[in-house]
């Protein structure tokens, strides 16, 4: 098969994941309106074009400036039947475009206050999702392979004000010489709920990631959470190397135990090393990218997102992507946040394709990946088998669009 014959509609109909996507950056702009009227809260804008051109724009000067858009969809994010009915049409619209899997992650500690817990917050995802769940289910041909899910809960690197309520009040119960330490205290409280969640309570966490502003936070801070995610046999994830050096990752995967790596955009930037102790940087990021491809390590790559928030990168031809893929990689296509980023899997893979070279081989294997690296809420000998009829799946759409056999 060319090229020429991965078009729109047979991306759209093979089966894919998006392991990276965040529930706050993935709103439907007149939801949000809405539910901001509701709520009697002010936006920018009180229409869907205002909105996209004073927050949700196409690019921004920095990853703090596209973080910045946050505050207003959390801001009507603070109750259950929000959550719901947010992670549902979140759920509808991954399955429109042959989504099979996804792992939504967002940082319950934005949403949280005192009369609505955590787990509160996690139910309500879980209710929407499971929602949406059961009625594509129900309408499956044979031979589909269903729609699954898992929730990741993201940690975040640093709170402030801006963002939630939760700081105030972590700030009030602390005492002076603990504060210090706030950002990994509240990493670990939410690594035990979020384990709790999953064991006590039937909600398929699956994921504990560590998001937020990069530079200046180090990932070490987080360091006892990710101990007692690994403890406790919960998957790891970590943003890393999006805003900062190769340095990142490395520490990601050497003391935080990560199975996968959220963005990985700076690996091969030895320029962007900052630690004085390495003195081959060339070296450094391409043993780091070695280890990386030997072991498997997942990269959830974003390319959308990515342009946004790096100014230096002009084009999608800029993108590191094909550099991991000509280094055997294991990555997968991801969306980061459909709304911020206005974008698609379908999308991401389109891009792939057209500016990095992307064949059928490995459009395959990237979505295959995608499937075999997931956190899958289940036994390993389910997933196998789930596996298995995904790849039959994407083998028989690949087969009646071109009548050639893939892989």
């Amino acid at each position: 098969m060319t090229q020429a014959h991965l078009n729109d509609a047979l991306i759209r109909a093979l089966p894919k994941t998006d392991l990276h996507v965040h529930l706050d950056g993935s709103l439907r702009v007149p939801t949000l309106i809405e539910l901001a009227r509701e709520r009697k809260l002010d936006l920018p804008s009180w229409t869907e074009e205002g909105m996209n051109a004073l927050v949700f724009k196409p690019t921004y000067s920095s990853l703090v400036d596209y973080l910045a858009g946050f505050a207003w969809t959390c801001g009507v994010m603070q109750d259950a039947e929000a959550l719901e009915r947010i992670a549902y049409e979140f759920a509808k619209d991954n399955q429109e475009e042959g989504v099979r899997y996804v792992e939504v992650r967002f940082a319950p500690q934005l949403h949280s206050r005192g009369d609505f817990s955590l787990l509160q917050v996690l139910q309500a995802v879980q209710k929407g999702m499971d929602r949406a769940k059961a009625e594509f289910n129900a309408a499956l041909l044979p031979g589909e392979p269903p729609f699954h899910y898992g929730i990741i809960v993201c940690a975040m690197r640093m709170f402030n004000e801006y963002f939630s309520d939760y700081y105030r009040q972590l700030i009030s119960v602390l005492p002076e010489t603990r504060r210090k330490n706030l950002f990994g205290i509240a990493s670990m409280e939410l690594a035990k709920a979020a384990v709790k969640a999953r064991d006590e309570h039937g909600v398929p966490v699956v994921g504990f990631d560590l998001a937020g502003q990069e530079d200046g936070f180090p990932a070490m801070d987080h360091a006892d959470a990710y101990a007692w995610c690994h403890r406790k046999f919960l998957h790891k994830t970590v943003h890393a190397g999006e805003a900062y050096g190769p340095e990142s990752i490395f520490q990601s995967l050497t003391e935080l135990h990560a199975d996968r790596i959220g963005h990985g955009l700076l690996l091969f930037a030895p320029e962007s090393i900052q630690d004085p102790t390495i003195d081959n940087r060339a070296a450094f990021c391409e043993r780091l990218a070695n280890h990386m491809a030997e072991n498997r390590t997942t990269i959830e790559v974003c390319i959308t997102s990515n342009l946004q928030t790096t100014p230096r990168m002009k084009r999608v031809e800029d993108h590191p992507l094909r550099t991991m893929l000509d280094h055997r990689m294991s990555v997968t296509l991801c969306t980061d946040n459909r709304l911020m980023s206005h974008t698609t899997v379908s999308k991401e893979i389109g891009l792939a394709i057209q500016h990095l070279n992307m064949d059928h081989k490995e459009l395959r294997n990237v979505l295959i990946h995608g499937f075999k690296r997931s956190f899958f809420p289940g036994s390993y000998a389910e997933k196998r088998a789930w596996v298995r009829q995904v790849i039959d799946y994407y083998d028989r759409v690949m087969l009646d669009a071109s009548g050639v056999k893939a892989g």
